[in-house]
C-alpha cells in the first residue's frame, strides 16, 4: 500500500508534516488505523532503533522520528478509542522523583508507542505515589522508570518498594534505564529488567510480555 510506505518513510526521515498529511490521506481513503500502525509505524520505529544501534542515527534523529510518529498517532488515537480497538499492551513511563530530565524518557516513550504499545507518560519528577496510582488506575502491564542523575537513582528502589507496599508490584513488570543505571543496579533493587537504549527497551518490553502469555 503506497500510503503505508509513505508513512514509513516520513517517520524514518523525521518529517512530522508529511507523516500527518499521509496519515490524514490514508484515513480518508479508508485505511484501518491498526493497519497503519502494524505496517508503517512499528516497522519504521524498529528500523529507527536498528539505525541507532548501528550508529547511523543519533539522538536528534530519534527525537525527529518520534515527533513524526506522534503526529500520525494524534490522528489515529481517537479512531482507535472510538472503535474500541486496543493497542497490544499498556506501558506507564516516567522520570523518577527529583529528576527533571526527559529526553531519554521521551525517546523511549515514542519508540514504545510507535511499536504498538499504549503509552501513559507521567512526565518528570514523578513521585512513587503517582506511579502507584497510575498502576492502580491505568492497569498497565509494564512500568518504565528513567533517571539521569546518580542522586535520583534511589527513587527507583523507593518506587518499587511503594508498589510492593500497595500490593500492586506483582501486576506489572518494572524496567529501568538512564545514563547512570546498570543491569547490576536493576537486579539489586528488584526491577525486572534494564536497557541502555530505546531500541533495547522496546525489545525488553516485548520479551517480558511474551513470557507472561
Amino acid at each position: 500500500m503506497a500510503q503505508c510506505k509513505e508513512l514509513y518513510e516520513a517517520i524514518l526521515d523525521g518529517d512530522a508534516k508529511k507523516a500527518h498529511a499521509v496519515t490524514q490521506a490514508a484515513i480518508a481513503a479508508g485505511t484501518e488505523p491498526m493497519t497503519l500502525i502494524a505496517e508503517s509505524m512499528v516497522p519504521a520505529m524498529d528500523e529507527v532503533g536498528r539505525l541507532f544501534e548501528q550508529e547511523e542515527y543519533f539522538v536528534p534523529e530519534l527525537l525527529l522520528a518520534g515527533r513524526a510518529m506522534k503526529s500520525a498517532m494524534e490522528l489515529l488515537r481517537p479512531l482507535l478509542v472510538a472503535s474500541g480497538q486496543k493497542m497490544s499492551a499498556k506501558v506507564v513511563i516516567g522520570t523518577v522523583k527529583g529528576d527533571l530530565h526527559d529526553i531519554g524518557k521521551n525517546i523511549v516513550a515514542s519508540m514504545l508507542e510507535g511499536s504498538g504499545f499504549d503509552v501513559v507518560d507521567l512526565g518528570t519528577d514523578v513521585a512513587p505515589e503517582k506511579f502507584v496510582a497510575a498502576v492502580t488506575e491505568q492497569e498497565p502491564q509494564v512500568v518504565c522508570m528513567s533517571a539521569l542523575l546518580t542522586v535520583t537513582m534511589p527513587a527507583m528502589k523507593t518506587t518499587i518498594d511503594a508498589l510492593k507496599s500497595a500490593g500492586v508490584r506483582t501486576r506489572v513488570k518494572v524496567l529501568i534505564g538512564g545514563a547512570p543505571v546498570t543491569l547490576q543496579y536493576a537486579k539489586e533493587i528488584g526491577a525486572d529488567g534494564y536497557s541502555e537504549n530505546a531500541g533495547g527497551a522496546v525489545d525488553l518490553v516485548r520479551g517480558l510480555l511474551a513470557e507472561t502469555k
